[in-house]
């Protein structure tokens, strides 16, 4: 007597499950976001000892490959 074999449908299972994440998985890299954003932002009082400044030659190096 030959067993039966379950088959696989391929549509989803339309169970109306959601997804809902915890108010301090939207919250904390946000807030990680905006504290780097600040640290390049306002550097405060540290000054360069020579040259320009790196934010500067980045800026610089990236609208130079973007006018190519």
């Amino acid at each position: 007597m030959p067993a039966r074999t379950h088959t696989r449908s391929t549509t989803p299972p339309s169970d109306g499950i959601e997804v809902r994440l915890p108010w301090w998985a939207v919250a904390l890299p946000a807030l990680a976001f905006a504290a780097l954003l600040l640290l390049i932002v306002g550097p405060g009082e540290a000054r360069a000892a020579t040259g320009d400044p790196a934010l500067g030659r980045l800026l610089a190096h990236i609208m130079a490959l973007l006018s190519r």
